[in-house]
């Protein structure tokens, strides 16, 4: 199926307006986390006291993502959604407020935790909301809901941060933060209000999937993948902008941030052309190849603006088809009634990572140079492919009893 037609599957599943609000909605958790360094770097002239600060943002996200979603799944997205995106949205304007005030560092530190707390999950929860909506349905029409979903999520993961960066440039460190608050307020509102949103498993009536344990040898798997391609983020993240400052051009590093935003949501789109006989394990494997190869570019050829951005590109068409892969092969791994916060763990996985990669790539600048990081991209690239390699199989991840066929979901 064209990607023209999963696009009307899904528009006739859901409706326009939810993929809208699940788009915008999911923009902020993305932009806080580099929108953090930025505004606590620059307001504070101290790089150390901006990345405490996201750092704590990051923690506080790893630990509230899986809780939030495990309590979405049980009440309902709706009330959960709701108030998680009232204290997200006053958290972020609160951490804006204290650090342009010159806030002592605990004072900022708490409402970073705050933030990452609260983050709504719009991503994770809409990818278990179309799996909901889509029971008894044709199992075109699910597959083509998880392969636009995972292709949103993708898009606004890549994209966030290069929003931040140019809002940064044009606007001022604290712009990209305010745009957040803003988003996750109204866009997350309207995620969580509109009639499609599931009521939770202990909402009352007959519940429509399994609850049972979360934690298996595959989830695990898919938790260490998603862990090492954070670290590719975050790695990747601090080479370009050491790199552009270098060369004298940093305000370049938000456009190269959108560049792998561009070829990422290229790539995923061309993700719909592949035959539904190339089963999700051997996706899996493959997209891992293509994203060590394309790590290995930016040593090569990043000495330069023009070589930056072949290397930059290249990543970016290797990015969607791992986290298309691997938020598909979710559902092979957990029960039906916990997906929310099985879809939460692996954004609290690649954060926390992120976080990490951005920290020890901080660390590498300041002692081998600005390249050093890509040393980073490259190791977690080459473990995340012998990774693959060596556990991504049919047999690892066969389908569940209880969870329909999805070895379409990004055909």
């Amino acid at each position: 199926m064209s990607a023209v037609g999963k696009l009307r599957d899904t528009w006739e599943l859901t409706g326009g307006r939810v993929l809208a609000w699940s788009l915008l909605g999911r923009l902020p958790a993305a932009m806080c986390p580099i929108g953090t360094l930025l505004l606590v770097g620059q307001n504070s002239h101290s790089v150390w006291q901006g990345a405490a600060v996201a750092g704590a943002l990051a923690l506080g996200q790893a630990g509230g993502g899986p809780l939030v979603g495990r309590l979405a799944d049980r009440r309902g997205q709706r009330p959960v959604g709701l108030v998680a995106a009232a204290v997200n949205a006053l958290a972020i304007l609160a951490l804006v407020a204290a650090s342009q005030s010159g806030a002592p560092l605990g004072w900022q530190l708490v409402p970073a935790v705050l933030v990452g707390l609260s983050v709504p999950l719009v991503g994770p929860l809409s990818r278990s909301r179309w799996l909901w909506l889509a029971r008894g349905r044709p199992l075109e029409q699910r597959a083509s809901a998880l392969w636009l979903d995972g292709l949103v999520d993708e898009i606004s993961f890549t994209s966030g941060p290069a929003v931040v960066g140019v809002l940064a440039t044009l606007a001022g460190p604290g712009a990209g933060m305010l745009l957040a608050a803003a988003l996750v307020g109204v866009c997350g509102t309207l995620f969580a209000l509109h009639p499609s949103a599931p009521p939770g498993s202990d909402a009352g009536g007959r519940t429509p999937v399994r609850v049972g344990p979360l934690m298996s040898l595959p989830y695990g798997l898919l938790l260490a993948g998603m862990a090492l391609l954070g670290l590719v983020f975050g790695s990747l993240q601090v080479g370009i902008t050491a790199t552009t400052t270098q060369l004298g051009h940093p305000g370049a590093a938000g456009l190269l941030y959108a560049l792998v935003g561009l070829t990422s949501s290229c790539a995923g789109v061309a993700m719909a052309a592949l035959p539904a006989r190339w089963d999700l394990p051997g996706r899996l494997r493959a997209g891992t190849g293509l994203l060590f190869a394309a790590s290995v570019l930016a040593p090569l050829v990043g000495g330069s603006l023009g070589g930056l951005a072949v290397a930059a590109g290249c990543l970016g068409l290797a990015v969607a088809p791992q986290m298309i892969t691997m938020f598909g092969l979710v559902e092979r791994t957990v029960p039906g009634g916990r997906l929310g916060e099985a879809m939460a763990g692996l954004v609290s996985s690649i954060t926390l990572a992120q976080a990490a990669g951005t920290a020890a790539s901080g660390w590498l600048v300041d002692g081998y140079g600005p390249h050093a990081p890509f040393a980073l991209t490259c190791g977690a690239a080459a473990t995340a492919l012998l990774l693959a390699v060596c556990t991504a199989t049919g047999e690892r991840y066969r389908r569940p009893s209880h969870s329909p066929a999805v070895d379409r979901v990004a055909a």
